[in-house]
């Protein structure tokens, strides 16, 4: 597989007062959510079965998403969906087997 997005923090530049400017890091993690209970879930280095297992997941593990893409499709406990969630640089779960209670993305695009 060769499309991988991005999932690296995110650069904004900013002004600091009279000229000065400042580079912040930004990243979608003030919310946790919940994988499905009772399931230890595979986390691949990219938004598809056909990425690397990077590790699994404990069951009932809380995580923080950076952001989220489209990839492959996969079915789970919470319905079958082509959204990955990107929980750390090169480290992608199905949203398939995460609880964020909408079918869509709940946070910025990977990219």
């Amino acid at each position: 597989m060769s499309l991988n997005p991005t999932c690296a923090l995110r650069r904004n530049v900013v002004q600091r007062g009279r000229g000065h400017m400042a580079i912040e890091d930004t990243v979608a993690q003030a919310v946790t959510y919940p994988t499905a209970p009772g399931y230890q879930v595979n986390v691949r280095s990219g938004p598809g079965t056909g990425y690397t297992l990077v590790k699994k997941l404990p069951a009932n593990t809380r995580v923080s998403i950076r952001c989220q893409t489209h990839g492959q499709r996969v079915s789970g406990p919470y319905g079958s969906t082509d959204v990955w969630d990107c929980i750390a640089p090169g480290q992608y779960v199905s949203d398939a087997y995460v609880k964020t209670g909408s079918d869509g993305f709940v946070t910025v695009s990977c990219g």
